[in-house]
């Protein structure tokens, strides 16, 4: 689509993202339009670019536009900065005033911020957009304005609509055409491409030496989350420049600015209380471990039920392993578990069987019928430490990946440097 790289060259804007594309394409279809937008988005993604995309793009592009920040105005005086005032209005108003909606009267208004509008000021927003009049603050003479207004918003709107903090009817006549700017963990594929577009730029401006960064510094980065987004990954990108004596970036030297991009993002798992209160590392995986063990206690019951009603064939090896697995049912009448046998020979063959021979391939039949006469067998509780639980999956997972680290770490789902000190605590040989 030619237009729409030449929108992007136009607002410098960089990325092949689909989410990122989608957002401006529906930016491109809605700007002739005369229709109301919301923009959504986290803080830092780019949304006054986008206003200004549909503003340029639309039959007012000749006109004045204006973004406000309407977080920045205080609660007293937003009503006279939008609108306007009339003399002696208040105190300290010594004259008349028009406000922005007369103003860019025939232009375009960029809301940002549309969330923290106070209440009685939305209801005055929501007249312009359905019918275009205003009060100026302390008169009585209705005005009239032709603008369109543009809003955006970095919170969910629903939710303060549910907290009643936001007019129901203003948000469905605000957001006629959503669009949702991408946050930039959502587009980590364009995550390396503005990094060099910023250092480059930083250091065309400064005139130094451009940098560049190592494989494992560009992973590093990637990774990360970025809850600045694009403003934070520029800022990055020129405090490196500047403060870095080499020019190549190692891994290190890259967390050194971000100290936090180490950090793991594992779920949050909640109380049933609803307190709210979010669960340790440690909690975590005890109730991942946990899980998996009934899981596979599940799995195994599973199995036995299928080779006693089908009467499946096994050898004598596997026959051996069953054996000493056995199976446990919970007993109807009571709570205590007890051992049943999890198969049973045919009537023909009494004896038990040979388990010296457990290399032969010789198949033996199994049976529904269960038999009474094996010997109560003792059960050994599992140790439910989480630190030996840790310690065994650190062990596993080196072994799986023959002692490289970095695997080990990724499949593990922690960072390589949280690994070197598990192995160090629990002092693992390799």
């Amino acid at each position: 689509m030619k237009n729409l790289e030449a929108i992007k060259q136009r607002y410098g804007i960089i990325g092949m993202s689909t989410s990122l594309e989608q957002a401006l394409k529906t930016a491109i279809r809605v700007a002739p339009t005369e229709l109301s937008v919301l923009i959504s988005g986290e803080s830092g993604v780019g949304k006054e670019a986008f206003s200004k995309i549909i503003h340029d793009q639309s039959p007012r592009k000749h006109e004045s536009a204006i973004a406000i920040n309407c977080g920045a105005i205080p609660e007293g005086t937003i009503n006279s900065e939008l609108f306007g005032h009339e003399k002696g209005a208040y105190t300290g108003a010594t004259s008349e005033r028009k406000g922005y909606f007369e103003t860019v009267n025939g232009g375009t208004i960029f809301l940002d911020e549309i969330g923290e509008m106070p209440l009685d000021t939305q209801a005055f927003l929501l007249r312009i957009l359905e019918s275009g009049e205003f009060l100026r603050v302390g008169s009585s003479k209705v005005l009239k304005t032709d603008v369109r207004v543009i809003a955006a918003t970095n919170v969910d709107l629903q939710d303060r609509v549910a907290q009643g903090k936001f007019r129901q009817d203003l948000y469905y006549r605000l957001s006629t055409v959503p669009i949702k700017v991408p946050a930039l963990r959502e587009r980590k594929e364009d995550i390396w491409m503005l990094f060099r577009k910023f250092s480059l730029d930083f250091a065309e401006r400064q005139r130094i030496e451009p940098i560049s960064l190592s494989s494992d510094a560009r992973l590093l980065l990637e990774q990360y989350r970025w809850p600045g987004n694009i403003r934070e990954l520029k800022n990055v990108a020129e405090q490196i420049s500047i403060l870095s004596e080499r020019r190549e970036i190692s891994l290190e030297t890259l967390q050194s600015f971000i100290p936090k991009a180490t950090e793991r993002n594992l779920p949050m798992l909640r109380s049933s209380s609803g307190s709210g209160m979010e669960l340790n590392e440690r909690e975590i995986l005890y109730k991942l471990l946990f899980d998996m063990k009934s899981d596979l206690s599940d799995l195994k019951n599973l199995i036995y039920e299928l080779i006693q009603t089908n009467d499946l064939e096994i050898n004598a090896g596997q026959l051996k392993q069953l054996a000493e697995a056995g199976q446990y049912h919970k007993s109807d009448e009571s709570s205590q578990y007890d051992y049943s046998p999890s198969h049973a020979l045919p009537a023909s063959r009494e004896a038990e069987p040979d388990f010296s021979t457990s290399g032969s391939a010789r198949p033996i039949i199994l049976d529904t019928r269960q038999h009474g006469d094996f010997n109560q067998m003792e059960v050994v509780e599992e140790s439910l430490s989480i630190e030996d639980m840790e310690k065994e999956l650190i062990k596993k997972a080196l072994e799986k990946h023959k002692g490289k680290r970095k695997d080990a770490a990724d499949d593990l789902g922690i960072s390589e440097r949280t690994l070197y000190r598990k192995i160090k605590q629990y002092e693992i040989q390799q």
